[in-house]
């Protein structure tokens, strides 16, 4: 069974990111979220000091890592990748990962997302890539480019097309909301071998961000996470080196869709950490206003005996305590070599929600003062809504679950 306590040995790391919140990204959130599109300087130096300590073995990093301290182990092993090994249960660099997450999110999700080699690209080269590839990729920053104009949710619809020709592969098509897509050093793009053969046909390609065919068309202008750039690209004949497929070539009849979505039970752990960590930072400073206000919450009263407010405190931190640990699960089943697409789905699921609700409900409590720029809550609010829609909406997350629950296909269940 998983213990809900934090591992001794992630007590450092766990620290460690919440001073990297408290003292480095909440002083400069408000800059940053008005300086749309400027790379955070101030990054470059916690980027050395996570690696530094990653290599010393003293941490796992504050985010998805495809190596740790140079092992050809990655920090994002992806669900059933240990499986045959003792039935001893470890606590990874899954966990280790959505722990660190969770803390440097109670500072800014957009700066967190902005750490250089910290990419959801790199946990989807952990998923899928080959041991060579890992050691080749390990001390790159990777973007993740699913998404495309007319596709939405739907991976399984990718219109991108990836043509063998001799020792390379060209890629034909575009990319939208890809983060970290101006700043990072590779880009995953996932493109199809062949339309005719659906989700079987599609792989996941390693472009070089300075690779001619790949064109930035824009940066885009958002809601929230403002620190993190948002790109959209267009690929025109991009070559790229056959190598540089991630895993298996071969278009198999079964399965062969399941290496590449390896990538989302890898990455939506990470991203319902971030959610929880946001819930988390909302709540403490409601908490705090509200208290100011002579408004404190009793957990061992009966809802009813106390004001809204305070009622609608408890109310969310059982919903923050239900998010906070299927996300544990989840990153513990990864560690652990258990499938764990379900669970994965269902803590993304639980998180974003809760995120958005959460930080909306702490924005109204907290009236004015919620509202208007002299906190973060309202900032909050912003950056809530992204967590319920990347890496898949609520709305995919729920057909996941659903799926598994009832033992139905995808195509048995639209």
């Amino acid at each position: 069974m998983i213990n809900l306590e934090i591992p001794k040995k992630f007590v450092p790391l766990v620290k460690q990111a919440s001073g990297l919140a408290d003292e480095v990204f909440r002083p400069i959130s408000r800059k940053y979220d008005r300086a749309e599109h400027e790379y955070p300087r101030e990054l470059d130096l916690m980027s050395a000091v996570i690696d530094g300590l990653s290599d010393s073995g003293a941490s796992q990093g504050a985010g998805a890592r495809t190596t740790s301290g140079g092992s050809s182990e990655p920090a994002g092993v992806g669900a059933g990748s240990r499986a045959g090994r003792s039935t001893q249960t470890v606590n990874g660099s899954n966990l280790s990962s959505v722990l660190s997450i969770m803390q440097t999110c109670r500072g800014d999700v957009g700066l967190t997302l902005s750490l250089p080699r910290q990419g959801l690209g790199n946990a989807a080269i952990a998923a899928v890539a080959n041991d060579e590839q890992k050691q080749r990729y390990g001390s790159k920053w990777a973007a993740m480019a699913i998404t495309e104009p007319d596709t939405g949710s739907d991976s399984g619809a990718i219109r991108t097309t990836a043509t063998k020709d001799g020792d390379e592969y060209v890629l034909n098509g575009e990319k939208i909301f890809v983060t970290s897509g101006e700043r990072a050093e590779l880009v995953v793009v996932w493109a199809t071998l062949d339309r005719s053969l659906g989700k079987r046909a599609i792989k996941s390609f390693v472009v070089r961000r300075d690779n001619p065919g790949l064109k930035l068309v824009r940066l885009e202008h958002k809601l929230g996470i403002r620190a993190s750039d948002t790109a959209a690209f267009s690929l025109d004949d991009c070559r790229v080196p056959a190598q540089d497929l991630l895993g298996d070539p071969e278009v198999r009849t079964e399965g062969g869709f399941g290496g590449a979505m390896q990538t989302f039970d890898n990455t939506r752990p990470l991203v319902a950490a971030m959610a929880v960590g946001l819930t988390r930072a909302s709540l403490d400073l409601a908490t705090d206003l509200l208290g100011r206000a002579g408004v404190t919450a009793d957990p061992a009263a009966p809802l009813h005996t106390q004001s809204y407010a305070a009622a609608r405190l408890l109310q969310m931190e059982a919903e923050y305590e239900s998010a906070y640990l299927l996300t544990l699960r989840a990153a513990w089943m990864a560690d652990n070599g258990r499938p764990n697409s379900m669970q994965a789905s269902m803590a993304k699921a639980k998180a974003g929600r809760t995120c958005v609700d959460v930080a909306l409900s702490c924005v109204q409590l907290c009236g004015a003062t919620g509202y208007a720029e002299t906190e973060l809550l309202e900032k909050w609010a912003r950056d809530s809504k992204i967590l319920d829609i990347f890496e898949g909406t609520q709305q995919i997350q729920l057909l996941v679950v659903a799926r598994r629950l009832l033992e139905l296909s995808s195509s048995e269940l639209k």
